[in-house]
């Protein structure tokens, strides 16, 4: 085994612990006793082991500060009236309606290369946060580190989430009540993470909010008003991928926020804004940064902190497909890794498959590791970092731990992990 570091942890980087700090401290029990006081199911743990890692990650308060500032210039780039002209011109008709909501938990997911943070994507409802709150105190301290704790959970977490959501609900309604919220998704019981979708109720639960988790089919649209069992919902914290609400199971959805009877966050305008990945062939790219006036501290920030993205056309298709090795080709509507390809694995049925579709083209950017022990043998993993934002502001980080083409909760040893900043 490798030998532990017996020093002091403020003598230590982020990247030393990351290499040889081998703590297996998550408190299963604890964790347990957690979630049930969210009333889920007990075996949650036993059903998906790999939800969450029995380590932490660790970052340097440098790199945190940098994404702090990476996010906070993209916000100014979205907000210039340049910006929103171009992405309306690309996007579905519904994403020019324009609800003045904010869109709650956003992500922006970083791998922590060796030049810094950089922005692998950008999404409009990223899962886990609730999950991840509960996470952060059941962690023990580690044993080969004097004076070494983890970070106590958030504490401001569950008021953070009332008034983020109040908030929400003020920005389109004004000073009226809020009563009632649905949490909505297509099948929300054979949903990966269901599990939050009832801590999110219970949360708003106890604090006066009648909240129901419904299935979108499940909506009616009556006298201006939208239902669940014939009552109305006064907002919808959406968790549907199906971001453009251009299917059919979300056809009263649609007609209720278009109608403006729903707040609905995060919403289509907040997806084409932030996630849609041709957003990212704007904010990686010098020139059109420039173009769109952006100022030359966020243009110098953002070019060299997202990696370089390119629409996939058939105009450049010879060129990417000489150069794959060095990109990630990514659906430009999509979600959760699906249909994500590493250049060096793609097939030529599979490409032929990505000219047919609206696909982008990313600089592939290493992801840092975490060296962990499992089953007494040293394997290192890897490592990608979340920021959960509402307006701007990190609320929570989570990293996710795992093995393999990209992040999947199926790596022994991996899933969900609290971050601490040293």
């Amino acid at each position: 085994m490798k030998k532990l570091y017996s020093l002091n942890s403020n003598t230590l980087s982020a990247e030393q612990l990351n290499r040889d700090c081998f703590c297996q401290t998550l408190n299963y029990s604890k964790l347990e006793s957690n979630l049930s006081v969210n009333e889920l199911n007990p075996d949650l743990l036993k059903i998906n082991r790999q939800l969450f890692s029995d380590t932490t990650v660790f970052i340097s308060s440098q790199q945190f500060e940098q994404m702090r500032c990476i996010i906070a210039a993209i916000e100014r780039v979205l907000k210039l009236p340049t910006y929103a002209k171009q992405f309306i011109e690309q996007s579905p008709a519904i994403a020019d309606f324009n609800s003045a909501t904010a869109g709650v938990f956003m992500g922006y997911d970083f791998h922590l290369s060796a030049h810094g943070p950089k922005i692998i994507e950008i999404n409009s409802n990223a899962g886990g946060a609730f999950l991840n709150n509960a996470l952060m105190n059941t962690h023990t301290a580690c044993q080969h580190f004097e004076g070494f704790s983890y970070p106590p959970p958030n504490q401001r977490f569950d008021q953070q989430v009332i008034a983020m959501f109040k908030n929400e609900w003020q920005l389109q309604q004004g000073e009226k009540t809020l009563n009632s919220i649905a949490i909505v998704d297509h099948q929300p019981e054979q949903q990966f993470l269901f599990s939050e979708f009832k801590m999110a109720q219970r949360l708003f639960s106890s604090h006066g909010i009648k909240a129901v988790i419904a299935d979108a089919q499940s909506l009616s649209f009556d006298q201006n008003q939208l239902l669940h069992d014939g009552k109305k919902i006064d907002l919808v914290y959406n968790r549907l991928t199906d971001f453009y609400l251009s299917e059919p199971y979300s056809a009263v959805l649609r007609q209720a926020y278009l109608s403006g009877a729903v707040v609905v966050t995060p919403n289509p305008q907040h997806h084409a804004f932030y996630a849609d990945k041709r957003r990212l062939t704007m904010l990686s790219n010098l020139p059109i940064l420039r173009e769109i006036d952006a100022n030359a501290t966020d243009c110098s920030l953002l070019s060299n902190s997202i990696p370089f993205t390119e629409t996939v056309t058939l105009e450049n298709a010879d060129r990417l497909w000489k150069n794959r090795k060095q990109f990630f080709f990514k659906p430009a509507i999509g979600y959760g890794s699906r249909a994500t390809y590493r250049g060096d694995k793609i097939t030529k049925r599979v490409w032929c498959s990505i000219l047919q579709n609206s696909y982008v083209a990313q600089q592939q950017i290493s992801p840092s590791e975490r060296d962990i022990l499992i089953d007494g043998e040293i394997m290192r993993l890897k490592v990608d970092v979340r920021a959960y934002t509402y307006a701007g502001e990190i609320q929570l980080l989570a990293a996710r731990i795992y093995q393999g083409q990209t992040t999947n909760f199926r790596t022994k040893g991996g899933g969900f992990a609290p971050v601490m900043i040293v």
